[in-house]
C-alpha cells in the first residue's frame, strides 16, 4: 500500500511513519490522526511509497554530512552558546564517577564524551586528594597495604565511546580531540542508534544529545538504548523540546524559522539542511509524550528537566 497527501511535507509524511509501530511493507497501515493539522489521504493523484522512508534517513545523513565541518560553529551562532551551558548541566546531572563507561550515540563531533573525560578526571583527582588527606592518619601498614591493592589490580579506567552513523561527523570529531590532546579513554565507532553495534549489558551510561529526533524510528532506538545499558545503567538524552511559555515560544519561533536558515546559509553556505533542523525541532514530541515513549521502552524512574522555558528538556531514566 501507498499513503498519498495533499498539501503535506514530505518530511510530514517520513516523520508520521517514523513514529507509527514498524511494519512489514506487504501490511496496511492505518492512521486515525492528522498530521499538521492536515489528514492524510489516499485518492490524490500523487502518492509517497513506504519504502521512500528509507530515503528519509539517508536524507538526514546527508544534512550532518554537509554540515560537520562547521556543525560546532553553528550550535554557538545558533545558541548564542548556550548550548555549551546546556551540556555542562547534562554532565551535572549525570555526575559519573571514575571508572564509569559512557556510550555516547550520535555523538558527532565529540562535545559530551569530552566533557565527561574531563569530569570523571577532575572526580579522580578529587578522591586522591581526600585519599591523601586520610593517609595521614593511617598506619605504616595500611598504607602499604593499599599501594599493594592498586598493583594488583589497577584504577579502573573511565571510557566514553563516540558512535555516529556519519562518518564525516567521527572524523572531524577525532581531529577536535587530537587538537585537544584528549585520546586516553576514547574511541569512535560507525553505528546506527537503531542497530547498536554492542553486545548487552556493556554500558554504565547512555546519552544522547541533540540526536534523537533524527532517528527514523526512536521506539526502537530506545529499547537498544536498554539492551546495551548495564543493569542499574542510566539512559540520558537532551534535546529540544516545547517551549512553556507563549511569549518565548513566539519569539523563539521566529527566531527558528527567519534567522537560523539564514545564519546556515552565511556561516555553512547550507540554508536547507538548517531549515530541515528547524522543522524536525517542531515535529520532536512533547516533554510528557516522550517521557511516556521511554517509559514504554522499558526504563524506570523516568523524568525531565526543563532548560531556559523548555526550549530543551535533559529526560533520565534507568535500567533495573
Amino acid at each position: 500500500m501507498t499513503w498519498a497527501c495533499k498539501d503535506v511535507t514530505f518530511y510530514d509524511v517520513c516523520w508520521r511513519l517514523s513514529m507509527e509501530t514498524s511494519k512489514s511493507q506487504n501490511q496496511n497501515f492505518k492512521v486515525n490522526s492528522k498530521v499538521n493539522g492536515k489528514l492524510l489521504h489516499k485518492s490524490y493523484p500523487y502518492s509517497i511509497p513506504l519504502s521512500y522512508c528509507f530515503f528519509f534517513s539517508f536524507s538526514v545523513y546527508k544534512v550532518f554530512e554537509n554540515v560537520a565541518q562547521k556543525y560546532d560553529i553553528m550550535n554557538d551562532a545558533m545558541s548564542l552558546g548556550i548550548h555549551r551551558l546546556w551540556k555542562d548541566m547534562l554532565l551535572h546531572a549525570m555526575h559519573p564517577q571514575p571508572g564509569a563507561r559512557l556510550l555516547d550515540v550520535a555523538g558527532g563531533t565529540g562535545d559530551i564524551s569530552f566533557r565527561f573525560l574531563e569530569y570523571v578526571r577532575s572526580q579522580r583527582e578529587r578522591q586522591q586528594r581526600r585519599a591523601v588527606r586520610f593517609g595521614q592518619t593511617l598506619s605504616y601498614q595500611d598504607i602499604s597495604n593499599s599501594y599493594s591493592t592498586i598493583e594488583t589490580d589497577g584504577p579502573r579506567e573511565s571510557t566514553a565511546v563516540v558512535c555516529d552513523i556519519n562518518k564525516e561527523m567521527l572524523k572531524v570529531g577525532k581531529e577536535k580531540a587530537e587538537s585537544l590532546g584528549i585520546t586516553a579513554g576514547l574511541s569512535w565507532v560507525v553505528g546506527d542508534a537503531e542497530e547498536l553495534p554492542f553486545d548487552d549489558d556493556q554500558f554504565d551510561i547512555y546519552t544522547i544529545a541533540f540526536g534523537i529526533r533524527n532517528v527514523t524510528r526512536i521506539d526502537q532506538a530506545l529499547q537498544e538504548a536498554l539492551r546495551v545499558l548495564k543493569p542499574g545503567g542510566r539512559f540520558m538524552c537532551l534535546e529540544f523540546s516545547k517551549v512553556t511559555n507563549p511569549l518565548l515560544a513566539r519569539l523563539y519561533d521566529a527566531y527558528s524559522f527567519q534567522i537560523i536558515p539564514v545564519l546556515g546559509e552565511v556561516i555553512a553556505g547550507d540554508w536547507k539542511s538548517y531549515q530541515y533542523l528547524v522543522e524536525s525541532i517542531r515535529k520532536f514530541p512533547s516533554q510528557e509524550e516522550f517521557k511516556s515513549m521511554i517509559e514504554d521502552a522499558g526504563f524506570y524512574c523516568v523524568q525531565y528537566y526543563n532548560f531556559t522555558g523548555g526550549v530543551v528538556a535533559l529526560h533520565s531514566g534507568f535500567k533495573l
